[in-house]
């Protein structure tokens, strides 16, 4: 038989093993779901991003690769319709498209609703056809969520502004025309300095 104080030891240690575990699973799972911080330096100041790894997986990774890779730096936001939104990662200030990888698959099933200061992925008429661009939303734009989508696809939010949502609207209003064959185009270029991830 064991003495009452070995058996307390033995019962201490089980209850340090299984919590021990616990934490470790808990760990794991919000390793597996956290939220990722970028920082988006333009000319006109910066931008905090939190993106959603855990509500569109593919679209953050696909973010992600572009932004270790420094693709979407001196990128510029090329596209700005006020009260609406601001959007950018494709072109380069002379208005020549960036190299891209694969299109993505759009996960705008997640059920994040195009809301002010939410940042979602640009496409064109294919709804899998995302690759570098994105945008911010100016206002709530529901109607580019699926549930509310002409086409029934609609447009994945992937993550929000968390600072910096002044920057966004500034941007917003900037005066534009048209270059290269695009409208909406600012007439000074909103460059996108650098893109990392900072937590």
């Amino acid at each position: 038989m064991f003495g009452i104080s070995k058996v307390k030891y033995i019962l201490f240690l089980l209850v340090f093993i299984t919590t021990s575990s616990f934490s470790d699973i808990i760990h794991d799972n919000n390793t597996s779901k956290e939220t990722k911080l970028i920082k988006l330096s333009t000319n006109m100041g910066d931008i905090t991003l939190e993106l959603y790894a855990d509500k569109a997986p593919e679209t953050v990774a696909n973010f992600l690769k572009y932004t270790k890779e420094g693709k979407l730096n001196g990128t510029i936001f090329h596209r700005v319709i006020p009260n609406f939104m601001i959007q950018g990662g494709g072109h380069l200030p002379d208005m020549s498209q960036i190299d891209t990888f694969d299109p993505i698959i759009n996960e705008s099933s997640n059920n994040i609703s195009n809301k002010k200061g939410t940042i979602a992925m640009a496409r064109t008429s294919s709804p899998n056809s995302a690759t570098s661009q994105f945008f911010i939303n100016l206002r709530d734009n529901e109607f580019l969520d699926k549930a509310n989508a002409a086409d029934g696809y609609g447009y994945c939010v992937f993550g929000q502004v968390t600072e910096g949502i002044e920057i966004v609207e500034q941007i917003g209003v900037v005066a534009t025309g048209n270059n290269a064959g695009h409208s909406d185009v600012p007439i000074e270029n909103v460059v996108i300095n650098s893109v990392e991830v900072i937590e």
